[in-house]
């Protein structure tokens, strides 16, 4: 493959991956919480929301060097 083609494809995958790993530890979150220890479980949402807040910026730069 190409490293033209390369580099958007790595990328995409890791964003994959990122994403599958946030979900997994808001899973966690939530048997976190269900065992009676919200201040926890919310201290990781918060920081989930970092991951939340940089995703459209991620996928649209992602989109665009695939569509180059």
């Amino acid at each position: 493959m190409p490293t033209n083609e390369l580099i958007p494809s790595l990328l995409f995958r890791l964003n994959e991956n990122q994403l599958a790993i946030a979900a997994a530890v808001e899973e966690l979150a939530l048997w976190v919480d269900e065992r009676g220890h919200a201040a926890v479980a919310e201290s990781v949402r918060e920081t989930l929301g970092t991951l939340d807040g940089n995703l459209e910026h991620i996928t649209r730069g992602i989109a665009e060097l695939m569509n180059d």
